[in-house]
């Protein structure tokens, strides 16, 4: 069987997607491609325009006008891949705390979602692309040839989430992780474009209790079985 063109990886915030997406993408030499990357582009360059995200119409404007790209990473500086804004570096800017803070309202806009779809459907389209998001199966790429749709419970993507932040040294709160996840998830399942969900025919991985290796067995089999 020929491997898929795009592979879509969906799933709730540390469900470990984008963990799983990146090695499989390494391993078919494939682009790895987090569509969240989006949101903090048009949620950075907002903050540098308006110093705000609170005005949606502006917000959707921006996402609109200007040109992201994906590729492959071109420098050695740890990073999975490169983005790029209107021929922009901003792979590392994207990152930072305030960007953290206010991309989630960013994503619920339906301008903003709509504007970027387009943009990552024209990104995708070119092939060899493992696709992670929260609509990709859905809405982005309904008819890629495997959907994916990774899950867990919200207790354990939280104690995912601490042990990530304590092993780089943060300070961090538990009961703040698991309180952030807990928003997260209700913004991302009731927002009226693309609310988070698996595809009706994605395969879904329950991730409980399951070590990395053992997720990613799984996902091998699927794509070749």
């Amino acid at each position: 069987m020929p491997l898929p063109k795009i592979i879509a990886i969906d799933g709730p915030a540390a469900s470990g997607k984008s963990t799983v997406a990146e090695r499989l993408a390494d391993k078919l030499h494939y682009l790895y491609f987090d569509t969240g990357v989006m949101y903090r582009a048009v949620t950075l360059v907002a903050l540098e325009k308006y110093e705000s995200v609170n005005n949606e119409a502006a917000v959707t404007a921006l996402a609109e006008e200007i040109q992201i790209d994906v590729h492959s990473s071109s420098v050695a500086d740890g990073r999975k891949y490169d983005v790029v804004i209107d021929h922009r570096d901003i792979t590392w800017q994207i990152r930072g705390p305030e960007v953290n803070a206010n991309v989630s309202q960013v994503s619920t806009y339906p301008g903003v979602r709509r504007a970027l779809t387009e943009q990552q459907r024209r990104i995708g389209s070119r092939g060899l692309v493992v696709m992670v998001g929260r609509d990709i199966g859905t809405v982005v790429f309904p008819d890629a040839e495997i959907k994916i749709y990774l899950d867990a419970s919200l207790e354990e993507r939280a104690r995912r989430r601490y042990h990530e932040e304590l092993q780089r040294e943060e300070q961090v709160d538990f009961q703040q992780i698991l309180d952030s996840l807990k928003r997260r998830d209700k913004i991302d399942s009731t927002r009226i474009i693309a609310p988070l969900k698996p595809a009706a025919d994605a395969y879904i991985i329950n991730t409980d209790g399951l070590s990395l290796e053992e997720v990613f067995k799984k996902v091998e089999l699927l794509i070749d079985p």
